[in-house]
């Protein structure tokens, strides 16, 4: 027994965060590598925190909207204990 699936925007939204943490994250990585060749090493280092910080954020949201939504629909007919919850 299953329970009530998840709506396909959501699952949009989850998919859009992680592509953005993905790119993120190789954007930070990059400056990291080649920005010392084209920027200040004082701004490459505030260039990487930013991407970097906006990666972590992207993989967070994913998270925390599937948690919101496990807690919006637990008790709901049919719905089965996921998982890969985290506890």
């Amino acid at each position: 027994m299953t329970g009530p699936a998840m709506d396909d925007k959501l699952k949009k939204r989850i998919i859009a965060f992680y592509v953005g943490g993905i790119l993120n994250a190789l954007l930070g990585l990059y400056v990291l590598i080649e920005g010392t060749k084209f920027l200040p090493p004082d701004a490459v280092r505030w260039l990487a925190i930013v991407f970097l910080v906006f990666a972590v954020v992207d993989f967070y949201f994913p998270y925390a909207m599937k948690k919101k939504w496990l807690a919006d629909n637990a008790g709901k007919p049919g719905q089965s204990i996921d998982p890969t919850q985290r506890p």
